[in-house]
C-alpha cells in the first residue's frame, strides 16, 4: 500500500483534536533524518554507558575500518570519522574488509570483521581486533587472529551477544556439502575471539526470497525482548532483492538446539518502491537517546537498477528508524521509510491503545497496526498543532 500524507487542513485538524500529551506512550516519539550516513554499508551502532553512540560500517573501498561517535544518533551524521585500522599490505586481512562490528566485552573493545587475502580476495574469513583502552579512539588495536570454526570455508558477518550467562557468536558460512553461498551458525565462546564446542546450523537459504541471485543467509543480528530471542539476517543478492528475515527462539530454550528456532516464512523488511528504498539489509539494533525505543539500523539504496556487480556500487547508505512491537511481543519492522524526517504516529486521547490509521484516503482510529505504514504520517509544517501528542 502506498504511504499517504494528510495534507488537507480539515482532515488533519479533525485528527489532531483526538490527541493530547496526557496520552503518553511507553515508547515516546523519536525523530531522525535519513539517510544518516552516505556510502556506509553494513552499519553497526553500539551505545555505551559513557553517553556515546559508536558507529562503524563497511567503507566502499573495502580497505579500512572506520569509527565515529556522538552523543546522539543523528549526531553520527556529522561526527568526525577516524580510521582505526587499515588492511594489511600482503597476506591475510589484505582485501575485502567487510562488515565490522564494535563490542565492549569485559572492559575491552573488540571489532569483528571479515577479510580476504591480498592474493586471494575471495578467501573471506572472520577476524578480531582488541583494544584495552577505555577510549577506542586511543590505545592500540591488536590483531587477535582468525575466528576458527568447524569449516575452513568462506565465512563472514560475525556478531556476538550474551544470554543467560553465556556469550555466543553467530555468523554466516559456506558449507561445501550444501548448495548455496552461506548459512547461519551459532556457537558459545570461551573468549571474545574463540568459539567452543561444536557449532550448530540455524538456517539454510531455501525460501524463494532467500535465493534471488544467490542463496544467502548472512548478517545475523540479535535482539532479546519479551521473553524471546530474535535473530534477524539478510538474504539474497546485495541488490534490490536484499531483504531481512528473522528467526525466533524462546529466551528460556536451549539456543544451541536448532529445534528451538523457528523461521518466518516471509521477509520482515524488504524493498519498497513507494518510499524509494531498495535492498534494505545487514541490520543492527540500538536504542533511542531516552532508552525507551528500539532503533533499527540498516543500509539500502535509493534506486533499484545497478550496473554490474552490486558489490562495486558504492552507494549503500546507513539509515535508522524506530522498531515497533506487536501485541504478541514480536517486532514490527514496517517498511523502509522515505528519505527525510522519519514519520510520526498519532495516538487516540480516548483510547490509548489505538492510533490514527489511514485507509483508502480516510482516517480512522484503530488498534490493529499490523500494517504499520498505515499509521505513519509525514509532518507538513503548519498543518498540526504543536501541542498534539505524537508517538513515533
Amino acid at each position: 500500500m502506498r504511504r499517504r500524507t494528510f495534507l488537507a487542513v480539515p482532515a488533519l485538524g479533525a485528527a489532531a483534536s483526538l490527541l493530547d500529551v496526557s496520552a503518553a506512550s511507553a515508547s515516546p516519539a523519536v525523530t531522525y533524518s535519513n539517510p544518516l550516513i552516505a556510502r556506509r554499508a553494513d552499519p553497526h551502532i553500539f551505545r555505551h554507558t559513557d553517553g556515546y553512540y559508536y558507529f562503524t560500517a563497511t567503507a566502499p573501498e573495502y580497505d579500512r575500518i572506520i569509527l565515529r561517535r556522538a552523543t546522539t544518533l543523528q549526531g553520527l551524521a556529522s561526527a568526525s570519522e577516524s580510521v582505526i585500522w587499515r588492511k594489511n599490505a600482503s597476506g591475510d586481512m589484505g582485501a575485502h574488509i567487510w562488515a565490522p562490528e564494535i563490542h565492549l566485552i569485559n572492559g575491552k573493545w573488540y571489532i569483528y570483521f571479515a577479510a580476504g587475502r591480498s592474493n586471494d580476495i575471495w578467501r573471506i574469513r572472520m577476524w578480531v581486533l582488541e583494544n584495552s583502552s577505555a577510549d577506542p579512539f586511543t590505545g592500540t588495536w591488536v590483531e587477535k587472529g582468525r575466528i576458527v570454526t568447524h569449516l575452513d570455508t568462506f565465512s563472514l558477518d560475525a556478531t556476538t551477544f550474551s544470554h543467560n550467562g553465556t556469550r555466543y557468536l553467530s555468523w554466516a558460512q559456506q558449507d561445501p556439502a550444501i548448495s548455496g553461498n552461506s548459512n547461519l551458525y551459532l556457537a558459545p565462546m570461551s573468549n571474545p575471539w574463540t568459539i567452543s564446542g561444536t557449532p550448530v546450523r540455524l538456517s539454510v537459504p531455501t525460501l524463494s526470497w532467500e535465493t534471488v541471485g544467490y542463496k544467502v543467509n548472512e548478517g545475523p543480528s540479535v535482539l532479546i525482548r519479551n521473553g524471546k530471542v530474535f535473530l534477524t539476517y539478510s538474504a539474497s543478492a546485495t541488490d534490490s532483492n536484499y531483504c531481512l528475515g528473522m528467526l525466533t527462539a524462546s529466551a528460556s530454550s536451549n539456543l544451541m538446539n536448532p529445534a528451538s528456532w523457528s523461521k518466518k516464512q516471509q521477509p520482515v523488511f524488504r524493498t519498497n518502491a513507494a518510499t524509494s528504498q531498495y535492498g534494505p539489509g545487514h541490520n543492527s539494533f540500538t536504542v533511542s537517546e531516552d532508552g525507551q525505543s528500539d532503533i533499527l539500523v540498516y543500509h539500502d539504496r535509493s534506486y533499484r537498477d545497478i550496473s554490474g556487480d552490486p558489490l562495486n556500487d558504492p552507494n549503500r547508505r546507513t539509515r535508522i528508524q524506530k522498531l515497533y512491537w506487536n501485541a504478541d511481543g514480536t517486532p514490527n519492522f514496517g517498511t523502509p521509510v522515505p528519505d527525510g524526517a522519519t514519520p510520526y504516529r498519532f495516538r487516540s486521547y480516548n483510547f490509548p491503545d489505538r492510533f490514527i490509521r489511514h485507509v483508502s484516503f480516510r482516517g480512522r482510529i484503530d488498534a490493529d497496526m499490523t500494517n504499520l505504514a498505515e499509521s505513519q504520517f509525514r509532518m507538513a509544517t503548519g498543518l498540526v498543532p504543536r501541542h498534539a501528542a505524537l508517538n513515533g
